[in-house]
């Protein structure tokens, strides 16, 4: 990438076709919140992402904003970024769809820096950082909401800064348009540290953002970031937990599913048909999931997140679902894209009479919540194994389109389990698993046990999984 100054753009006589409708639009709401900076300063693409370049972003651009006294906002950097949404309306980027629907991706990314100072031009940094996050969505489809968080896991600016990880929310300032190839929000990014990063995964990312709007130093109304910031919102206002935590016990969690180390086995009585072994332990060569399975869960976890890695790709948590449902204790397996989760006619679902469920530490930390956050108040969770197709989705009673039953509460489908809790069996768990609520190293293996159920929880050191043969 290169910083430019472009030309005076738009505006000026016989240059309109060097600057398409999509472009212009942005542009325009740009102009509307800067009128004196007509030429700000850009951070382009050398090469185009059309012409094969590695940067989806066509363009960044950086203004400076001098904040609002009378609210008692400071003076920050304000980038914005060109290419999520279609700019050119002629397919080299994006399929033209109409103008009925989202141009693009339907979105664009906004960040806010504070500025230090002694600052006479912005930092560059943030423009690399948005076209990382621009990376992953193309590649992986994904969009991202108000109230997604990112988990980066290194400081924003490659410093020492706490500040590692990102919430998403609407820009501040920059209102929705509607472009001839369709309409444009503006998401900005708002960087966290790690443990309000956990606080929004276990709790909701907008809940965490409402909470920052209220404290100047951690972004306040307009959510600036400050990469100088050294206290958490939870320092800064010890009481502000007490609100997280009776979010949590009243709405719940919105984390449905995480990328984890994991596995089960069947501690059932080997079957006679060597075909369909109930086994699916570390070590082994499990029976692939179908496409359809696949996919299904593909659905769930992208309103997860990867958990225990530092992608190349940031793993993701879409609370869009959450907005669009009323409020309910039935919850369900059917995804917005796909139909409730029907067994495969050609994999035959086997229910199990005893489990042995295996997770490293990190994933293990999330047991809890699973069962408070999410179980406790009718839905579902799932541990999708970053090393194979073992999945295991734990679901409450209310929720519609599992194959487990309370019947036979531990039922597979080739590699994945569902494990069907009644209300007082969580608690019963909460009770033992409670331990584990902690980002704190603790000595493993950690077994747990519930005869009378014939279910076993075993916590193991990450090698276990990373030398599965061992």
């Amino acid at each position: 990438m290169d910083e430019v100054r472009p030309t005076s753009g738009p505006q000026a006589h016989g240059l309109v076709p060097l600057f398409p409708t999509g472009l212009q639009a942005i542009y325009g709401e740009c102009r509307r919140l800067y009128p004196e900076q007509a030429n700000p300063l850009q951070v382009t693409a050398i090469v185009k992402y059309w012409l094969g370049g590695p940067d989806p972003l066509d363009y960044i651009s950086m203004y400076r904003n001098m904040g609002c006294p009378a609210q008692d906002i400071e003076e920050h950097w304000h980038y914005v970024s060109f290419g999520l949404s279609d700019l050119y309306g002629d397919n080299r980027v994006h399929e033209f769809t109409g103008a009925d629907g989202p141009s693009g991706f339907g979105f664009e990314l906004t960040f806010r820096l504070k500025r230090e100072a002694g600052e006479t031009a912005p930092p560059t940094w943030p423009a690399e950082l948005m076209q990382g996050l621009a990376r992953y969505v193309f590649q992986s489809e994904n969009t991202f909401c108000s109230g997604d968080h990112v988990s980066w896991h290194s400081p924003l600016d490659n410093s020492e800064s706490r500040i590692q990880h990102m919430l998403l929310a609407e820009d501040a300032q920059m209102q929705p348009i509607q472009t001839p190839f369709g309409s444009v929000s503006f998401l900005q990014i708002v960087g966290v540290c790690t443990e309000e990063l956990q606080t929004a995964q276990q709790w909701n990312g907008q809940g965490i953002l409402e909470l920052m709007r209220g404290v100047k130093v951690a972004g306040g109304p307009w959510l600036i970031t400050d990469m100088r910031r050294g206290e958490t919102i939870f320092d800064i206002d010890p009481h502000l937990q007490e609100r997280v935590d009776q979010g949590i016990e009243t709405e719940g969690s919105n984390l449905s599913g995480v990328s984890a180390k994991c596995v089960w086995d069947d501690l059932s009585q080997p079957p006679e048909d060597e075909e369909d072994s109930r086994s699916i332990c570390i070590g082994s060569q499990p029976r692939r999931l179908s496409d359809k399975d696949t996919e299904q869960i593909r659905e769930t976890l992208r309103k997860g997140l990867e958990f225990n890695t530092k992608a190349a790709l940031p793993p993701i948590h879409s609370q869009k679902q959450s907005h669009e449902r009323p409020q309910s204790r039935k919850d369900s397996l059917e995804s917005e894209s796909s139909s409730a989760i029907v067994p495969h006619e050609l994999v035959r679902t086997r229910q199990l009479e005893s489990v042995h469920l295996k997770f490293n530490q990190e994933s293990g930390t999330l047991l809890p919540l699973c069962l408070r956050g999410r179980l406790l108040h009718g839905r579902h969770f799932t541990f999708k194994s970053i090393n194979g197709d073992t999945a295991i989705t734990f679901v409450s009673t209310g929720v519609e389109g599992a194959f487990a039953t309370e019947e036979h509460p531990y039922a597979a489908h080739g590699p994945w389990l569902q494990i069907l809790l009644t209300e007082e069996f969580v608690e019963q768990m909460l009770g033992e698993l409670q331990e584990l609520n902690t980002r704190e190293e603790t000595k493993l293996p950690k077994e747990y046990s519930w005869p009378e159920k014939k279910l076993k929880i075993s916590v193991l050191p990450d090698s276990v999984f990373d030398n599965p043969l061992q």
